[in-house]
Formats: C-alpha cells, sequence, structure tokens
C-alpha cells in the first residue's frame, strides 16, 4: 500500500537496499529511530510516528530486510539472520545521525524493541534511550500456561518449517510475514535458552546489555497476551545499569482494548506516554549527549 510520506534510502555493505519513512517535526526535540515488530512493514506505523511527530519527536519508521521497500525477500536462495538485521540497523543509524547529530532515540515494538536493546547493546553511541512498546524476550520459561506450552511448540516449529521451505511461512501460518529461516532459528535460540546470542556475531550482546546506561521506557499493553509481563520483565532484567520506567497502557474508556497490535490503530495513549516520559528524564538524556 502507497504512503505520501518522504523517505531516505538507505544502502548495506552486502546490497541490501532500503527506505527509512521520515515522519518530521516542526520543531523536533528528539529524533527517534523506530523498529516495527515481525512481519509489519515500516508504513503502519505512519500514524503513530504523525503522533509523536505533533509532539516534537521526529521520527524515521525502519524497514525489516524482506518486507516493503526492502529489496530483499526471504527464500530458499535468499536467507540472513540477526547479524544481518543489525547491520542494517547500524546502517540506519548512520543514516539519522545525518539528520540528529545531537544523537537519537531507539525504539521498537514487538520484536523490534528487542532488536532495539540489542542494537543499542552492540554500540551505545549517540543512543540517548530507550524506547520498548508491547515487547519482552520470548524466553519460554517465563510465559505461563498454556502459554509456556506455546512457546514450546513454536520454537520448535518455526525453525522447522524454516528449514522445510527454506523460509518461515508466515502468511501460510498465519503470524508474522515470510521471514528468513535464519531469523526464526536465532529467535527460538533466544527462545530456548532465555539469552541473546545470534550466530555470526561476535560482540557479547548479553554483556552490551548489562553495561548500557541510558533511560529506558517500557511500555505493556493491558490486553496483550502474546508478551506476558514475565516476558517484559525478563528482557528488561538485562539492562541492569539503566534507568527503567514502567508503564501500562490500559483500554480505551470506549472499551476498545490495549493489545499487542490495536494500539498502533490509535496510538494516542502511547504517544503520550513517551512525551511525558522524556520530559521527565530530560535531563538524564541531555547527560547522555554530553557523556
Amino acid at each position: 500500500m502507497p504512503h505520501d510520506q518522504p523517505v531516505i534510502p538507505v544502502d548495506v555493505h552486502d546490497g541490501h537496499r532500503f527506505e527509512l519513512i521520515h515522519v518530521s517535526a516542526e520543531r523536533p526535540q528528539h529524533h527517534l529511530l523506530f523498529l516495527p515488530g515481525m512481519g509489519l512493514s515500516a508504513r503502519l506505523f505512519i500514524g503513530f510516528a504523525r503522533a509523536l511527530a505533533k509532539r516534537g519527536i521526529e521520527v524515521f519508521i525502519h524497514e525489516w530486510r524482506g518486507n516493503g521497500s526492502s529489496n530483499r525477500r526471504a527464500s530458499r536462495q535468499s536467507d540472513w539472520a540477526y547479524r544481518e538485521l543489525l547491520e542494517d540497523i547500524a546502517a540506519a543509524r548512520r543514516v539519522v545521525a545525518e539528520h540528529a547529530q545531537d544523537g537519537h532515540l531507539l525504539g521498537g515494538h514487538s520484536l523490534g524493541s528487542q532488536l532495539a536493546c540489542l542494537a543499542a547493546a552492540a554500540d551505545a553511541q549517540d543512543c540517548r534511550g530507550l524506547v520498548i512498546i508491547a515487547g519482552g524476550a520470548p524466553y519460554w520459561r517465563v510465559f505461563p500456561w498454556p502459554m509456556k506450552g506455546v512457546m514450546i511448540g513454536t520454537m520448535i516449529a518455526f525453525p522447522t518449517l524454516g528449514s522445510l521451505f527454506g523460509y518461515y511461512p508466515g502468511k501460510r501460518v498465519g503470524f508474522a510475514g515470510n521471514e528468513a529461516r535464519s531469523v526464526m532459528a536465532d529467535w527460538a535460540r533466544s527462545a530456548r535458552t532465555g539469552n541473546y546470542r545470534p550466530s555470526g556475531v561476535k560482540t557479547d550482546l548479553e554483556a552490551g546489555l548489562g553495561k548500557l546506561e541510558i533511560p529506558v521506557l517500557a511500555l505493556d499493553m493491558a490486553d496483550d497476551w502474546f508478551v506476558p509481563p514475565g516476558s517484559l520483565d525478563w528482557l528488561i532484567g538485562k539492562l541492569a545499569g539503566c534507568q527503567v520506567s514502567k508503564q501500562t497502557i490500559g483500554s480505551r474508556r470506549d472499551g476498545k482494548k490495549a493489545d499487542h497490535y490495536a494500539w498502533m490503530k490509535r496510538p494516542s495513549a502511547t504517544a503520550d506516554a513517551i512525551e511525558q516520559w522524556l520530559g521527565r528524564h530530560s535531563s538524564s538524556i541531555a547527560a547522555t549527549r554530553r557523556a
């Protein structure tokens, strides 16, 4: 589906090319690189980005390899893993730095929030804070029953499907999009062990997470059964040196639920929470700029 927002091309060293959707603010006080959830195209977050722009936050919406404007599609012949996703984020951050010389925020939804944390762990330079929305670690042991059983099944089934088809056929399965088989293998490894040790990544991301010293906003959705409290707590528990603020986005007065995806269509409460958090922690964010 087309959109009318400006875009900024990003080129990666291995030939991958994609576009950041740029939603500018009139007088930006902050700049945010935002990472979508698994299988979700960048354009789906334009409404959210516009809500933030009205609050003085300029947004650059990332596009995952294999989705939307990306020139790659997952197949038996075209595969990638978390390593390549992190390289794509690093390339996007270099582009954002041209617009935000005083640093930027990293944020994401669902899997995007995990990759935002890992990107900061891999390179904390110029990262002024993290925004986690409806995100958490997929470690199966922190899920309650019966979701624990579902997680055990998926961390076996997803990589198996990837091996059989050459890619994870999310559009057939009904969860996420068509994903690279090695991405699903890295996801399953984190679900099985509770740790982030993606294949081919030389940086100790677990150690990097523990060394971060930046403000973090963790927003969970009151009606989100995908990400239970234990999942979020496991993720932010890795950020031992960070000042973490947790907040729950509740259901609206008109009865509309705040679940894993519905917030995207009605983003005002989420945007308000981010604006208020930035206001409360402006001094901490300013301190990271001086560091």
